[in-house]
C-alpha cells in the first residue's frame, strides 16, 4: 500500500492523454507508453496534477482499447510492463498523479472469460455475461438499443440465446449481478494499484448494472430527447434509459470500489452518461461519503454553443438535485466533437472559456490538444478508423476528428511519427504545434498554463464554495470563496463590449 496525499483529487487538474495520438517511439504509426513517459516534462510544465491515460489492455482494437481482452495485459502496440513501470516512476518524479481507463461494464468478446462463457450454459462463467433467452417468436428479449446502433442483444449460436452488448457486438456487457465478476474486477483494480497508479477514471460508470427483470424501456417524447451521449441521427435517444442502464443496485458496488482503493489513496473520476437523469446520478454517485470522488457528466460537452445563460442553468439544477456532489469539468474529450470547433471559437474566445473553466468549483479534465486550441480534423470517409462514425456517416462523422495525432513541432506528421500515423495530421494543426505556441506569448498553450497556474496559486478556486451565479446577457459573473479570500469573476462570453468588459474578456477581482 501506497502512503498517498488524501484528497489530492480535490479541485485539481487532469491532463487526458489518449496513447494512439500522443507520441510514437517505434514507428509504426501508433503511440505507445514510451513516447507519454518521453512527453511527460511538457505535460509536467502546464501545471496539472494528473495524466489520465485512456485504455492501453491487450485488445483487438474494435473499439481501439475499449474492448478489453487482458485487463492485465499491456497490449504490444503500446509496449510492455517495464515501459508502463517506467511511465509511472517518470510521472511521479516531475509529480504527477497517474489515473488509469478502467473500462469495467463490458469486455471485448475475445476475452478468455466470454469464450468460456459462451461455450455453453453450464460452464463455470456462464452467468458472467448477460445472457438470455429469445422471446417466443425469436426477437430479442427487451428493446434495448445499443449506443452503437442497432438492437443491444446478439445472437450467438453456441447457447442459443442472446448476450447484451451497449456498445459494438464485440463488447459483450458483464453481469454485474454476479458477485463473482466484482470479486474478479476488484482484484484487478488492486493489481493496477499496486503497480503504482493514483486513481482510475471509470468507463459508462452507470452502464454496470441492468434491470434484472429485463424490462422494456419506455419511449421518450421528442421534446425531451438530447443529443448529450449518442448524436441526434441515433435512435438511442428515443428511449428513455430507465432499465438498460442507471439501475441502483451500483451504488453497493461503488462503496465496495472504494472500500478497496481508498488504502492506497487513490481517486476515481467516473463517466456518467446518462441525459435525463446526469446530474442526479453525480449526487448519488459522488455526493454521499464512501463511494466515488469525482464525476464527470456531457453538460459542457455537447452543444453548439456555452452561453452565459447555459453556465447558469446547469449549476442552479447542480444546486438543486447534486448540491452535495463533486463534478469533474471538461469540454473535450476522447468522444466529442473538440469544443474548437463544436462552439466556433477563435483563440481569444478559447482563452477565455479555459479561464472560466478553470475557475469553476470541482476539479477540470483537459484533453490533449486543447491546450493548443486544436479545431475538430476534417477527414475523409476513407481516412475513418472508428465504427460509430462509419456506422453514422456523414450526418455524425464519429470520434476520429478529434483523435488525431498531437503535433509538437513542423518535422514529419508534427513530430508524433517517422512513418504514416494511425489517422492523417491536418495541415490546420500544423500551424498550431507545440514548439510554435512555447515561441509566442500570447499563444492559446501559454494561457492555459496561466490560467492553470492562477486555479494553483488562488486556494478558493481550487477548493472554495461557488455562489452567487448571474447571467446578464453575455457576462456571466460569480464568487469563489475559502477561508483565505474571496474572488469575483466575471466574463464576457461574447464578440461585443458588455458590462463595461471587452470581447471575451474574464475579469478576477480580489475581495
Amino acid at each position: 500500500m501506497n502512503g498517498k496525499t488524501v484528497e489530492w483529487w480535490k479541485g485539481g487538474v487532469i491532463y487526458q492523454i489518449y496513447p494512439r495520438s500522443f507520441q510514437d517511439t517505434t514507428g509504426d504509426g501508433i503511440g505507445d507508453l514510451a513516447g507519454i513517459a518521453q512527453r511527460l516534462p511538457y505535460v509536467a510544465s502546464l501545471g496539472v496534477d494528473a495524466v489520465w491515460i485512456s485504455p492501453f489492455f491487450s485488445s483487438p482494437m474494435k473499439d481501439f482499447g475499449y474492448d478489453v481482452s487482458d485487463y492485465r495485459g499491456i497490449d504490444p502496440i503500446f509496449g510492455t510492463m517495464e515501459d508502463f513501470d517506467w511511465l509511472v516512476e517518470r510521472a511521479h518524479e516531475l509529480g504527477l498523479k497517474v489515473m488509469i481507463d478502467l473500462v469495467m461494464s463490458h469486455t471485448s468478446d475475445q476475452h478468455p472469460w466470454f469464450r468460456e462463457s459462451r461455450a455453453c450454459r453450464d460452464n463455470p462463467k456462464s452467468d458472467w455475461y448477460v445472457w438470455s433467452d429469445p422471446k417466443p417468436d425469436g426477437t430479442a428479449p427487451t428493446n434495448w438499443l445499443s449506443i452503437f446502433g442497432g438492437s443491444a442483444w446478439q445472437w450467438d449460436a453456441r447457447r442459443e440465446q442472446y448476450y447484451l452488448h451497449n456498445f459494438l457486438a464485440q463488447q459483450p456487457d458483464l453481469n454485474f449481478h454476479n458477485p463473482e465478476v466484482q470479486d474478479a474486477l476488484l482484484e484487478m483494480a488492486k493489481f493496477w494499484l499496486e503497480k503504482g497508479v493514483d486513481g482510475f477514471r471509470l468507463d459508462t460508470i452507470n452502464f454496470y448494472f441492468h434491470d434484472a427483470q429485463l424490462r422494456d424501456n419506455p419511449p421518450l417524447a421528442p421534446d425531451l430527447r438530447k443529443a448529450d451521449t449518442a448524436p441526434a441521427v441515433n435512435p438511442y435517444n428515443h428511449q428513455s434509459h430507465r432499465y438498460d442502464k442507471s439501475q441502483p443496485e451500483n451504488l453497493a458496488f461503488l462503496e465496495r470500489f472504494a472500500q478497496v482503493i481508498r488504502p492506497y489513496g487513490a481517486a476515481v473520476v467516473g463517466e456518467i452518461g446518462d441525459s435525463e437523469r446526469g446530474l442526479e446520478l453525480l449526487e448519488e454517485y459522488t455526493g454521499v461519503p464512501g463511494r466515488i470522488e469525482m464525476s464527470y457528466v456531457f453538460d459542457f460537452l455537447s452543444g453548439d454553443g456555452l452561453p452565459a445563460e447555459r453556465f447558469l442553468e446547469v449549476f442552479e439544477r447542480l444546486d438543486q438535485v447534486a448540491p452535495n456532489a463533486w463534478p469533474c469539468w471538461a469540454m473535450s474529450n476522447h468522444d466529442v466533437v473538440r469544443h474548437i470547433s463544436r462552439w466556433n471559437l477563435s483563440d481569444q474566445a478559447a482563452k477565455a472559456y479555459a479561464t472560466v473553466l478553470l475557475c469553476l468549483r470541482g476539479s477540470v479534465c483537459l484533453y490533449q490538444g486543447e491546450e493548443l486550441g486544436l479545431p475538430e480534423a476534417e477527414l475523409n470517409f476513407e481516412d475513418l478508423r472508428d465504427p460509430y462514425g462509419i456506422e453514422f456517416w456523414p450526418e455524425f462523422k464519429g470520434r476520429d476528428g478529434c483523435r488525431t495525432p498531437m503535433v509538437w513541432d513542423m518535422g514529419v506528421n508534427g513530430g508524433f511519427s517517422t512513418s504514416q500515423p494511425w489517422l492523417p495530421v491536418p495541415h490546420s494543426h500544423l500551424q498550431r504545434t507545440v514548439v510554435g505556441q512555447e515561441a509566442d506569448a500570447q499563444s492559446v498553450l501559454h494561457h492555459y498554463r496561466w490560467a492553470i497556474g492562477l486555479r494553483r496559486k488562488h486556494s478558493a478556486l481550487r477548493g472554495g464554495r461557488q455562489f452567487g451565479m448571474q447571467a446578464d446577457g453575455p457576462v456571466l459573473s460569480f464568487r469563489r470563496q475559502d477561508e483565505a479570500q474571496c474572488l469575483l469573476i466575471r466574463a464576457n462570453l461574447s464578440e461585443e463590449e458588455a458590462g463595461g468588459l471587452n470581447p471575451w474578456q474574464v475579469q478576477i477581482i480580489e475581495g
